[in-house]
């Protein structure tokens, strides 16, 4: 059973940054495409982006405006999600996933159904 565990959220203001972090623990395969979600208040779960197994390809909600950057580092078995230029908007849990589907092309990792795991989320306040 792999769980994967978030990390670095908190209150951050209007403006700021933050970077968090996803590691799975137990075995888990390293190769796993990533993805995050974020679930506002009263609100339904949202894609936010994705990353390829390999790190190659990299995938994003198109509401982010070029705010947000996906990353991993497999040889530590952990994905980032860099968040810069934060709005009020942006609070919310967050979520990380890991799909086992293989996707080329477009519109890749973007729904809850392709992930297999799930993070128990953490939370993001942006205050102003």
């Amino acid at each position: 059973q792999v769980q994967l565990v978030e990390s670095g959220a908190g209150v951050v203001q209007v403006g700021g940054s933050l970077r968090l972090a996803c590691a799975p623990s137990g075995r888990t395969n390293s190769r796993y495409a990533m993805g995050w979600f974020r679930q506002a208040p009263g609100k339904e779960r949202e894609f936010i982006a994705a990353i390829s197994g390999g790190g190659g390809d990299t995938y994003y909600a198109d509401s982010l405006d070029g705010r947000f950057s996906i990353s991993r580092d497999n040889a530590k078995n952990i994905v980032y999600l860099q968040m810069d230029n934060l709005k009020p908007e942006d609070t919310a849990v967050y979520y990380c996933a890991a799909s086992s589907n293989i996707c080329i092309g477009s519109g890749c990792y973007d729904e809850e159904y392709e992930y297999r795991y799930w993070g128990q989320g953490t939370q993001v306040t942006v205050s102003s």
